[in-house]
């Protein structure tokens, strides 16, 4: 592939982001199409598999940020019209390669006063990316794998080991990882001669670019496995490590643990996003947990010690001061999520003043509450009302 075929290429289009997308969103961009269009997902699609490789190289490029910078410069070179000569190459005398080395700017060629382009200035500033870019047998490092894990409440508090199923991520016991069915072979690509790639001249540069009979893998399968469908790969089990005070929606990183690599690369990274399901009576806030706490309407008034329920089975007593109202939060210290340097977040108890329904008082209570009543005649939206002048 050509430096002028890989900047004529929209790679914030084939990752549906803008030009000024930050590097958060285009990581996630990247993510959410990787996981739709996994060949492991889309067996025997020859389209997803191509709309993959485009996404792939698009982030390759857009994911490392000097790189990133190479392209943007490339690209507002060659849609600035100073790179728009004759099919095959750069303008210059009769729009070649050749003709560009000239330094006499004849044709709008790549150097003199006609304001063009210097050659090895372009390959220089640009021919990193497209060294990079162009496709090669050397070792490639495998794809990261994304899963899912679902916990219990009270697992996320005190870790665990949980065993995680990864699609893809294992040789294929039925064909051994050949990816054809059992009794048959792979065969070479006719194209490439099973190099993957495709090498052609142009303007005295060897150029390559992906095989598209093969998709860039070398090889043809005619009869796949039926039970890898040609990929190679199933399902495996891999135990993961959880950490304590987990929270939901946190992602763990298992280095190593991807798809392995091709020729000698190193393998790619599992990253595992952790579910916690909701507990019926606690939750949570950062390093601490919560829960809301009943109390009489006397505890409330009188004051009292009360006894509030743990994760552990084992209750502890909080005091509730005199005169607490509906909504005042206690803390028990030390009583919440393990943190990750060491120690606990608190217990927040948050208080709830429980109001008697009319139908469960008896007649020596409701007397009591009318006595009550009486003995405290006064108003408690008497000031609110006097800070909107509603008196």
């Amino acid at each position: 592939m050509s430096v002028r075929d890989m900047v004529e290429k929209d790679y914030y289009a084939a990752l549906g982001v803008p030009k000024d997308a930050p590097a958060a969103d285009i990581k996630k961009a990247y993510r959410k199409l990787a996981r739709e269009l996994h060949p492991d997902k889309n067996p025997g699609d020859a389209k997803a598999e191509a709309r993959f490789k485009e996404v792939s190289e698009a982030y390759d490029v857009l994911s490392d940020e000097r790189r990133r910078r190479e392209y943007d410069e490339a690209r507002a070179l060659f849609q600035s019209g100073r790179f728009s000569g004759g099919p095959g190459g750069f303008p210059g005398n009769g729009g070649g390669y050749g003709s560009g080395y000239a330094g006499t700017g004849a044709g709008g060629g790549f150097g003199g006063s006609s304001g063009g382009i210097n050659m090895d200035d372009l390959l220089g500033g640009f021919g990193d990316l497209f060294q990079r870019q162009s496709p090669g047998r050397g070792p490639k490092r495998g794809v990261d794998i994304e899963a899912e894990v679902t916990i219990s409440f009270e697992k996320s508090l005190t870790g665990l080991e949980a065993t995680v199923r990864i699609p893809g991520a294992a040789t294929c016991a039925t064909c051994n990882g050949l990816g054809s069915r059992p009794g048959t072979m792979p065969r070479t690509c006719p194209v490439c001669r099973g190099l993957g790639v495709i090498s052609r001249s142009q303007g005295g540069f060897a150029l390559s670019e992906p095989c598209r009979e093969c998709l860039g893998k070398g090889q043809l399968i005619d009869h796949p496995c039926p039970d890898c469908h040609g990929s190679g790969r199933r399902e495996r089990e891999q135990r993961i490590r959880i950490p304590a005070g987990v929270a939901d929606g946190q992602r763990l990183k298992v280095r190593g643990r991807g798809t392995p690599g091709e020729r000698g690369g190193s393998p790619g990274d599992l990253e595992v996003t952790v579910h916690v399901q909701p507990h019926p009576v606690f939750g949570r806030e950062g390093p601490n947990l919560t829960i809301a706490l009943p109390i009489t309407f006397s505890e409330a008034t009188l004051g009292a010690s009360v006894r509030v329920p743990t994760l552990d089975g084992a209750p502890l007593t909080v005091k509730v001061p005199p005169g607490t109202s509906s909504g005042k939060r206690l803390r028990a210290k030390g009583r919440g999520v393990p943190k990750t340097g060491g120690g606990n977040g608190d217990l927040i108890v948050t208080v709830e003043v429980a109001v008697p329904k009319p139908t469960d008082l008896s007649p020596k209570a409701r007397t009591a509450l009318q006595e009550f009543a009486l003995a405290h005649p006064g108003d408690p939206r008497e000031a609110l009302m006097a800070q909107l002048g509603q008196q």
